[in-house]
């Protein structure tokens, strides 16, 4: 009898160690569960969040792009401004005093003034106020008469022709394409001139009695004399 007493207290304390073993296990079982079940949750909603990144980063590169096309664009915009610039109608010569102008009357030529006068010394560089072709060149006025002394005249692809007198030196042949601000030639004191000086006209033919008020004229092409 004492010996069955003995034998069930002895198994009792194996059995609350089992019961304990299984609710730890259990326990243990739900904290994996949950872990997991977390786990899952943050997987499940790892899309959205990398839609969202990807959305975000998206946009950063379109609007990056954007930028970067609109800077293009304004280079593009400045390259071309600086070519017009560059092919823009420009003052002969640099450094100089306004003497005779379009249209007044003096004792040195038959006919009221066909140009504009630009008092300079003698060896100043005469630049081409615009592109264009070479059609006269030479002494006699280029074949203009002989007040003009030296010059040249210059076809203009807008219709129009500048001519640059009383030169002491021609640096362009007949023929030749110059584009604006290349230098033509000197100023100088030749043929019917009172001082060194530039004439200069522009003409709507390349000959003598065409000329129209220059001044006027490069002011209309955003040149202040």
């Amino acid at each position: 009898m004492s010996k069955r007493v003995s034998f069930q207290h002895s198994r009792r304390p194996s059995l609350s160690r089992v019961r304990g073993a299984v609710v730890a296990a259990g326990l243990g079982t739900s904290m994996v569960l949950g872990a997991g079940a977390a786990f899952a949750a943050g997987t499940a909603g790892a899309p959205h969040t990398a839609s969202l990144i990807s959305n975000g980063t998206a946009d950063s590169v379109a609007a990056q792009a954007a930028a970067q096309g609109k800077a293009a664009k304004a280079a593009k915009a400045e390259r071309a401004a600086a070519a017009k610039k560059t092919a823009a109608w420009r003052i002969p010569v640099a450094h100089y005093a306004l003497s005779a102008s379009f249209g007044n009357d003096g004792s040195r030529w038959a006919h009221k003034h066909s140009g504009q006068d630009f008092a300079v010394p003698v060896g100043t560089k005469v630049e081409a106020a615009h592109g264009g072709t070479v059609v006269k060149a030479g002494p006699n006025g280029g074949g203009d008469g002989p007040a003009y002394g030296n010059a040249v005249v210059i076809r203009h692809g807008n219709g129009t022709y500048s001519q640059y007198a009383h030169l002491s030196k021609i640096d362009v042949r007949i023929g030749q394409t110059v584009k604006a601000g290349q230098k033509i030639a000197l100023s100088g004191n030749t043929g019917n001139s009172s001082g060194p000086h530039l004439h200069f006209e522009i003409r709507t033919t390349p000959n003598y009695g065409s000329a129209i008020n220059p001044v006027s004229f490069l002011y209309k092409q955003g040149v202040t004399v």
